[in-house]
């Protein structure tokens, strides 16, 4: 869920709470470039288990985030040629537990529903740390997501635009083929 404000799919820590109510996986913060006390204050206010960062944040902040709560802490790394995995694996080290692979967008930190170069970030994928876990995003539809789980090995598919009849309305019928295709069912 979106919680820094200001973008199309922003939604309000209250709202967040309210999903979280029904929700049947761990709820993800998604924020970008907020001060230390507000990203607290966001987590800690929608119940948010996963803090997912897509902004500017360094080292300093993700550990003094971390000091702060008991949360899962992903870095977006916003992906234009492999080098940029590479640079932010040697960047970040341990300080955070999962790196999210996104599509670069010059104007958007994430949700720009643009994909990244799969078979060149392939030839690097062992370079991870077994450690951090691996997220992908950026442009996944149920028409592709077989091939990136393939090629990636991702812990975990981030989904959004994909499966989106229009903004902040999912299509039921494209999350169930997504879900399959991501498993390997059809």
């Amino acid at each position: 869920m979106i919680l820094s404000q200001g973008f199309s799919r922003s939604i309000l820590p209250d709202e967040a709470v309210d999903i979280g109510l029904v929700a049947e996986t761990p709820l993800v913060a998604v924020l970008v470039d907020e001060s230390l006390d507000e990203a607290q204050r966001i987590a800690e206010l929608s119940g948010a288990s996963v803090i997912q960062l897509h902004g500017e944040e360094n080292v300093e902040y993700v550990e003094e985030l971390r000091r702060r709560g008991m949360w899962t802490i992903w870095k977006a790394v916003r992906v234009r040629d492999p080098e940029d995995v590479t640079r932010a694996v040697e960047g970040l080290g341990t300080s955070v537990d999962g790196l999210l692979l996104d599509g670069w967008h010059p104007d958007r930190p994430g949700g720009s529903g643009v994909s990244f170069s799969w078979e060149g970030v392939r030839v690097m994928r062992d370079q991870i740390p077994s450690a951090l876990k691996v997220i992908v995003a950026g442009g996944l539809t149920p028409g592709n997501v077989a091939d990136a789980v393939r090629l990636l090995r991702p812990d975990v598919v981030d989904v959004v635009s994909g499966v989106e009849l229009n903004i902040r309305r999912k299509d039921p019928e494209l999350i169930g083929a997504f879900v399959r295709n991501a498993r390997g069912e059809e």
